[in-house]
């Protein structure tokens, strides 16, 4: 007599269907990972770039040599180990028949990264060299604060000039008429009496206009130009206002629409020029408005915090700093002891952070691809 033929069928099916599932690849890890690691890979790689940027502020301010490195490749690695035994005593008289096993199901994850140090030309393209106001000014048109855009990129708009880290007093050498300026653009983008018009119908620009934002188009394609355009309007409070821009910017009284160039002061009549920053200078200035602790600005460790002049005395970025840390922070890092950290209910300062990572994306015209998220399917 065959002992296991006196088993019930569903148990005979159990005990032969078993081994072949444990063993036989019934189980699969890579489709059932793939939503989670990228989502998850994804948000881990937003919040090291923002680590990454407010510890190179904090580095800036203390004379630190900032450090920039790319995120490459992550390749997500897994390995599944499996394995059943058991087996099945019967009786002759087929009392006392019984079936046993075990199995054991190991799941290991070996993530690679792969990194990037900036340096040499790279370094130059991506956080010395100043980015183009054709690169900078079409950001607007997505809904981004203008002022807020001019007030970390633009050094100086037809000679106004904006705060400068170093070497300019507790003021930063900044202009109140600057700051008015930025006032009214903002007042008009609000209203929707302003807006920024690209073109390639316009003359190659001087030699003057830096290379970022083009140097990665091919050959034999005209250059893009950014025209301020002032909407007509019948609001005679916009009106006011767009006289008062023209004023500032020394345009025609009927001026409706006048070219973006890179410089310190317009070549041809009826040009706006703006002498924007690199990364490096943006960061500089944030660098040299946040808190730091008193003690070490007495030590000389650092400078003296600097303060906006004009009707906008508040920093871009309001970043605070102590021996502790807050229960709600947007990012935070610690440096020589000390937490400096990004409040989570402080939505402005949020915005212009997230707006100097993406003049950062805009800013790196020569690097490899961005970081490659591999995942295994099967």
């Amino acid at each position: 007599m065959n002992p296991f033929r006196s088993l019930p069928a569903a148990l005979r099916s159990l005990v032969g269907l078993l081994p072949a599932c444990l063993l036989g690849g019934c189980i699969t890890i890579g489709p059932s990972r793939l939503s989670h690691d990228q989502l998850d890979y994804s948000r881990a790689l937003g919040e090291a770039e923002k680590h990454a940027m407010l510890l190179n502020i904090i580095r800036i301010r203390y004379a630190d040599p900032p450090t920039f490195l790319d995120t490459t490749q992550v390749i997500a690695g897994y390995q599944l180990n499996r394995s059943v035994n058991g087996g099945f005593n019967a009786f002759p008289s087929g009392v006392g028949s019984y079936l046993f096993g075990s199995s054991t199901a190991t799941l290991q994850e070996s993530p690679t990264f792969t990194y990037q140090p900036e340096t040499g030309q790279q370094y130059a393209e991506n956080v010395i060299r100043p980015i183009s106001p054709v690169v900078i000014m079409p950001l607007s048109l997505g809904g981004l604060p203008i002022d807020t855009l001019l007030r970390l990129t633009a050094q100086s708009i037809d000679g106004l000039s904006n705060v400068r880290a170093l070497g300019a007093g507790p003021t930063g050498g900044g202009s109140v008429r600057f700051y008015l300026l930025l006032h009214d653009l903002r007042q008009l983008q609000v209203a929707g009496a302003m807006t920024i018009r690209i073109s390639t119908d316009a003359p190659k620009p001087s030699g003057d206009q830096p290379p970022s934002g083009s140097a990665n188009k091919p050959s034999g394609t005209q250059p893009e130009h950014a025209y301020l355009v002032l909407t007509a309007t019948s609001d005679p409070a916009l009106t006011t206002i767009q006289g008062e821009v023209r004023r500032l910017l020394h345009l025609d009284p009927h001026a409706e629409e006048a070219e973006i160039v890179y410089g310190p002061y317009p070549k041809v009549p009826g040009q706006i020029a703006i002498l924007t920053r690199s990364m490096f200078a943006m960061l500089s200035q944030i660098a040299y408005e946040m808190e730091v602790p008193e003690d070490d600005i007495k030590a000389g460790r650092t400078l003296p915090t600097i303060s906006p002049v004009g009707i906008e005395t508040r920093p871009d970025v309001v970043i605070h700093s102590g021996r502790s840390l807050p229960d709600h922070v947007y990012d935070s890092v610690r440096y020589r002891g000390q937490w400096y950290w990004i409040n989570d209910d402080d939505f402005r300062s949020k915005l212009s952070f997230t707006m100097m990572q993406i003049l950062a994306a805009l800013a790196a015209t020569s690097h490899s691809p961005g970081a490659v998220i591999t995942i295994p399917a099967g």
